[in-house]
């Protein structure tokens, strides 16, 4: 992947630069002259490094701004000072005034305050060279910190992923769903979409445990995600709530629509066996229960959760192999209260 330069100023300021910074196999290269268009283009597309014109209108401002963003704070930003006046200052004035102006540039937000020093305004090669030379160091500490960066992003995300995954079925674990729950949930309700839950267990589970052992138990439960997984649709997502008790949040789902997608998964739990090995082929039941989300349901999917857990333990209450849902266990509660 190509590293990104940004130039904050005219093509005649970066035709001053090294040449190895047009390299277009190298980098990819964008200039800018406006600040409001620079800032947008950085919100939109950071760059690993960019180079300040600082005679360019809003310069030493994008510098400030950009420190102000906590998670642009990574972008090296080289001002390059190109001032006539300055220049003129710097060779009337001794080391400290220079020191001074490094300082200043520094506190206002660049990472680096480099003077553009070329033949003309120098008359010496030596010093252009020495200048172009600095760019291409200070262009390297950019490029650098950008890497380890990126390198500490992809950690992060893979352990996030790590943190948020089952390591037996490959599912979100329970954490995930505790992260994800309230966040479909406001999304249902901002958006004024339906949303519905199943909560599913395995019949029995503990006898194929204490028949074949917990190896075999493992097996079964992966090999019964995996077929979970296999008949959900895209906008389901199955989590592993603890042991053999999973749930699957149904985004944009109504309570017909969930009753119907959970009745296809205990048909093909049920209907084929599950191969653990060679010699041995086992054949399961599970009961679910579904409950969607209702006005008075909390914003985290506690309340959620436990109509679904009751509708689950009504169905294993009641013979398990089967789907009750929150309509259901509502009615039969009623029809008891009345007799």
């Amino acid at each position: 992947m190509k590293m990104s330069i940004l130039v904050f100023g005219s093509h005649k300021f970066l035709a001053t630069l090294p040449d190895q910074i047009h390299d277009a196999n190298t980098f990819n290269l964008k200039v800018i002259t406006d600040f409001n268009q620079v800032v947008s283009h950085i919100q939109i597309a950071p760059p690993d490094v960019i180079f300040v014109q600082a005679s360019l209108k809003g310069s030493i401002e994008l510098c400030s701004w950009l420190k102000q963003q906590s998670q642009l704070s990574w972008i090296h930003c080289i001002l390059v000072e190109d001032r006539q006046e300055q220049l003129v200052a710097r060779k009337q004035h001794g080391w400290e005034w220079e020191f001074e102006m490094t300082a200043n540039a520094l506190n206002q937000g660049a990472d680096a305050y480099i003077w553009l020093l070329t033949q003309e305004a120098d008359d010496r090669v030596t010093t252009a060279s020495a200048t172009k030379s600095l760019i291409l160091g200070q262009l390297t500490v950019g490029l650098r910190k950008a890497q380890k960066y990126r390198e500490l992003m992809n950690t992060n995300d893979l352990l996030s992923a790590i943190a948020l995954a089952d390591s037996l079925t490959d599912l979100n674990n329970r954490r995930a769903l505790e992260w994800d729950l309230p966040r479909q949930i406001n999304k249902a309700r901002s958006q004024n979409l339906s949303l519905s839950l199943i909560i599913l267990d395995v019949d029995y589970f503990k006898r194929v445990n204490d028949q074949h052992g917990h190896l075999v138990g493992d097996r079964l439960l992966q090999l019964l995600c995996a077929r979970l997984r296999h008949n959900l649709r895209s906008q389901d997502t199955a989590f592993r709530y603890g042991g053999e008790e999973f749930v699957v949040v149904l985004a944009q789902t109504t309570s017909e629509e969930a009753q119907k997608v959970a009745e296809r998964l205990n048909r093909v739990v049920r209907k084929k066996g599950f191969a653990i090995n060679n010699k041995l082929t086992l054949n399961i039941t599970i009961s679910l229960g579904v409950a969607s989300l209702e006005p008075s349901d909390d914003d985290n999917g506690m309340s959620l959760l436990d109509r679904a857990d009751q509708c689950l333990l009504a169905a294993k209450a009641g013979g398990r192999n089967q789907v009750i849902n929150w309509e259901q266990l509502s009615a039969i509660s009623e029809l008891k209260a009345v007799s």
